[in-house]
């Protein structure tokens, strides 16, 4: 049997390890909230394929959460978000769903010369949507946003590889550029790379010094989902029952478990799962 709101679980996706960054802003928040967190890196990363697929993995994603109980939906990737969350709210229009914008009107206030470097992937930065946005609050504003895909800068991250010389060669390729236009404020524009903040801090320290702002997108997102949750009438309240947390993921439950213990110092319990032949989802191996 589901549960019943406000006792049941958030489900928060991405299309892998990134959301992790956003989870945990929620859990600080929210911490009486049971949560599911489902990690897509079987099929990651979003930020290359077509926005048909990426919506496709969505839905289906979606309905793995929804069929889990569910009363809410945070979509924990900026790819993900562009492209399909209105695909999302239109298939399940009465359920609190929260997703992840680069913060270029955060990041507009916050700057001091105008000049905001987005850092993000391809698929994002050629969104109709972040497009619109982007002009919308440029005009409103008059800041320059200089637009720059991190091609690769993901998956690093992915791979679990957050210092090595192979990803602060990634970031120093595409921060520098940024810096050397001028950018006094950069944008963490995909879920993933607020986990490596502190090698940008130290790139950024190499190449200036003047102080630049690094806007994350994180806590905002977890401030929403909290304004829904008690407009809903659906907070979970503090009993003698603990939180839960349970990680999914489509590739090895051993790289996400190694994830949540590295980067967050946790170890919940991880469940792999495979797409069925119809694109839904089957639980697997427990771990």
């Amino acid at each position: 049997m589901l549960p019943t709101l406000p006792d049941a679980p958030i489900g928060i996706f991405d299309s892998g390890v990134g959301g992790l960054s956003v989870l945990r802003h929620i859990r600080a928040q929210l911490p009486h909230e049971h949560l599911i967190y489902f990690a897509d890196s079987g099929f990651a990363p979003y930020g290359d394929k077509p926005e048909h697929v990426v919506t496709e993995r969505v839905l289906a994603i979606g309905a793995f959460l929804v069929e889990r109980g569910a009363k809410a939906i945070v979509v924990a990737c900026n790819t993900a978000t562009v492209a399909a969350i209105a695909a999302l709210r239109a298939r399940y229009p009465g359920m609190p769903i929260v997703g992840v914008e680069p913060g270029l009107k955060p990041a507009a206030s916050a700057s001091r010369n105008g000049v905001v470097g987005v850092l993000a992937t391809e698929r994002t930065l050629a969104g109709a949507k972040f497009l619109l946005l982007r002009d919308q609050i440029a005009a409103a504003t008059g800041a320059r946003f200089l637009l720059q895909p991190c091609h690769g800068l993901a998956d690093q991250i992915e791979f679990g590889t957050l210092d090595s010389n192979e990803t602060d060669a990634l970031l120093r390729r595409f921060i520098l550029p940024l810096l050397d236009e001028g950018a006094d404020t950069l944008v963490l524009g995909c879920t993933h790379y607020p986990l490596v903040q502190a090698s940008i801090e130290r790139v950024i320290a190499a190449a200036t010094d003047r102080p630049v702002t690094l806007i994350d997108t994180g806590e905002a997102v977890a401030r929403q989902l909290a304004r829904l949750l008690a407009a809903g009438g659906i907070v979970r309240s503090t009993t003698d029952v603990p939180a839960r947390l349970d990680g999914y993921t489509s590739a090895s439950s051993t790289a996400l478990s190694s994830a949540f213990t590295g980067l967050l110092g946790i170890d919940p319990p991880v469940h792999e799962v495979a797409a069925d032949g119809a694109g839904g989802m089957l639980i697997g191996q427990n771990n």
